[in-house]
């Protein structure tokens, strides 16, 4: 098996990137990808580069992690943005901009607000009295930050 193994040369490097990559196009889901783009790299270092084949495999091993993680990083903030933006499924982002009548008076700070046919923890920054109306601008995990509402003449109260 060393034998084998000290004969790797840049040609078997690509051979193994290509085979790799043909492989993600099997549907792996990206499981192969970054391994064959690992390969191709130990390919083109060798090029150029004469490298021992503990080396080889410890490049391999590097660029593999190396590429995995970047792609990871980028994958996880653009989940993140996309999950902040939908509202499919997630209720209390359902809420912004539906208001609802206080039920009993409420010093600064959480309390909780009866909305449909739920009741959440809500938080405002001003005191609030039984029977005004506040909405929701916010959520906060599942606390709902409210604010008074200002109801005018020419708009009638939502919901």
């Amino acid at each position: 098996m060393i034998d084998w193994l000290t004969q790797f040369n840049h040609w078997h490097w690509l051979g193994l990137g290509l085979a790799l990559l043909a492989t993600e196009l099997l549907g792996m889901a990206g499981y192969c990808l970054w391994l064959g783009l690992s390969a191709l790299l130990v390919a083109g270092l060798m090029l150029g580069i004469p490298l021992s084949w503990q080396l080889q495999w410890c490049s391999f091993a590097a660029f593999s992690l190396v590429t995995t993680w970047l792609w990871w990083r980028r994958q996880l903030t653009h989940d993140k943005r996309s999950d902040a933006s939908r509202t499919l499924n997630q209720k209390q982002k359902q809420l912004i901009g539906r208001s609802a009548t206080v039920a009993e008076d409420v010093p600064v700070g959480q309390f909780r607000l009866q909305i449909g046919d739920s009741t959440w923890i809500a938080e405002c920054d001003t005191p609030l009295s039984a029977g005004q109306r506040v909405e929701v601008i916010a959520v906060d995990g599942t606390v709902l930050k409210v604010r008074l509402q200002h109801v005018s003449l020419h708009q009638p109260a939502d919901h």
